[in-house]
């Protein structure tokens, strides 16, 4: 593939993405870099809703193929929340500190168990031609009470990987790459493109 759009202004994301994506696509272009391309409203009461929406409006807008995602962190204890509100949880504008804050304030005093979570990624790819195609990543763990590390973004350095001594916050990229949420979808995308 020549060009591919990636509807996030988010740089972690990009850097994730063109990593798992080298040599398979020639130049990723991030919505950062396109300033007039109008943000999408995130309405919809699932990730994949989210997601086919952004990569929709993106695509009609630029007329480039997009791929956009959805994702979050679901809290047993908190009934799925934060849920599509991940990146707004403590407020539309909330940066990762003041989200990381308000979820901290909501998981005290759970238990263990109802601190089990899950990163969700729901990946839509949707092409100038018309061909969409959805691609789905899930990754377990627990809510520490504590931030660790300092790769990732996001809810990364409170959460515990299920089978990991570590935060997702503490793995090094090609680890995070591997078993992360996003690494999955974007696995599934590859293979679409037919790069195994």
């Amino acid at each position: 593939m020549t060009q591919l759009l990636v509807a996030t202004r988010n740089r972690g994301k990009i850097k994730e993405i063109k990593a798992l994506l080298d040599g398979l696509v020639e130049e990723i272009i991030c919505a950062a870099d396109l300033p007039d391309l109008p943000e999408t409203v995130e309405d919809g009461a699932t990730f994949a809703e989210n997601a086919l929406k952004k990569a929709r409006e993106a695509s009609k807008a630029t007329g480039l193929a997009v791929l956009a995602d959805d994702s979050g962190l679901v809290v047993d204890g908190l009934g799925g929340r934060p849920g599509v509100y991940s990146a707004r949880f403590a407020g539309v504008g909330a940066n990762d500190a003041a989200n990381n804050v308000k979820l901290l304030q909501e998981v005290a005093g759970l238990s263990q168990v109802e601190r089990r979570a899950a990163f969700v990624c729901s990946m839509a790819y949707v092409s100038p031609d018309g061909v969409e195609q959805l691609f789905e990543g899930r990754v377990g763990g627990t809510i520490i009470d504590q931030p660790r590390g300092d790769h990732g973004f996001g809810y990364d350095p409170l959460f515990l990987v299920n089978g990991y001594q570590q935060t997702m916050a503490e793995l090094p990229l090609e680890v995070k790459n591997r078993i992360s949420h996003r690494g999955q979808a974007l696995r599934a995308f590859k293979n679409f493109l037919g790069g195994a």
